[in-house]
């Protein structure tokens, strides 16, 4: 594996959600997220849900505002068609459409409420490629973007958001082609996209899966979608053979690659992980996955080993 590599496996405590033993990989580096950060919009999504502010009969249609790069769903899709198609399929329009009917502060403040200072979540997809390709006024004129936290922040990924639905998809599509043929410096990256660290990510991940703060229904929701995401099948086979509860999702994008995730094991433990690439030698980086969760998988059998 080439690049930045960032890597976060820990078996953690029920009670308190701090880690009882760990590996790690610069897990405090901070990288581009990718999709991975797609189980943030579901959680969010679900508290929403148990606050009465959404509907999980609400429907929503695809216009050239909300769609974003990729496949995109049904006009008509409810809620819940838009948080599997989220988590499984990693529906880039699903998300945003999802992540902008929450609202953006909302998706972000579930780092900013646990004191995740490293982690942003503010932008949906389709803003921070608008933002990489130069496409974004707003973006090209906050120099101090990248600093930005609170109120100022949401101003202005609110304005970058829009900015990023007047673009329609497929010139979107074409922008990011031109911009990654000319090999860009990947340091580029942490301006635009949503980030975070492996010990940060992982950390919300605890907090997601093992006190979300959900209705039954709710609970029972965000664990069926959950499991949905890539991950379980990767799993080395002594760990495999032990996993009673899996939830996870993968991220890839040029020279990005992402996978996150926590697993109960069937004698009672916890565990949360997080994998990061960042600056690949490859440009399409899915081929790179049995070698991440090779490292992954010696995380987790470090970690759940007898002491």
């Amino acid at each position: 594996l080439s690049g930045r590599l960032g890597l976060w496996v820990a078996q953690i405590d029920p009670a308190t959600l701090r880690p009882v033993r760990a590996v790690a990989q610069e897990a405090d580096g901070v990288f581009p997220l990718a999709s991975t950060y797609k189980q943030a919009v579901l959680w969010a999504a679900l508290r929403e849900v148990d606050a009465g502010r959404l509907a999980p009969g609400e429907r929503f249609d695809v216009t050239q505002a909300s769609q974003s790069l990729g496949d995109y769903p049904y006009d008509g899709s409810n809620v819940r068609d838009l948080t599997e198609r989220m988590i499984r399929h990693s529906d880039n329009t699903a998300t945003d459409l999802l992540h902008r009917r929450v609202g953006l502060g909302t998706v972000q403040a579930l780092a900013d409420d646990l004191g995740l200072c490293r982690t942003r979540l503010i932008l949906p997809t389709k803003a921070w490629w608008t933002a990489q390709t130069g496409s974004s006024p707003a973006f090209l004129a906050a120099a101090d973007w990248n600093k930005a936290t609170g109120l100022k922040r949401a101003r202005l990924a609110a304005a970058i958001d829009a900015d990023a639905q007047r673009l329609r998809a497929d010139v979107l599509q074409n922008r990011l082609n031109t911009y990654f043929d000319a090999a860009p410096d990947p340091a580029a990256d942490l301006r635009v996209h949503n980030l975070s660290t492996p010990h940060e990510f992982a950390t919300l991940l605890a907090h997601q899966y093992l006190r979300p703060g959900l209705s039954p229904d709710s609970l029972a929701w965000q664990r069926e979608v959950a499991a949905m995401g890539y991950g379980r099948s990767a799993l080395p086979p002594e760990v495999a053979g032990k996993v009673a509860a899996f939830a996870g999702k993968g991220g890839n994008g040029w020279r990005l690659l992402t996978y996150s995730g926590y697993l109960r094991t069937t004698d009672g433990r916890h565990v949360v992980y997080a994998f990061m690439q960042h600056g690949a030698d490859e440009t399409y980086t899915m081929p790179n996955t049995n070698r991440a969760f090779a490292w992954i998988g010696a995380g987790l059998k470090a970690v759940l080993e007898e002491p």
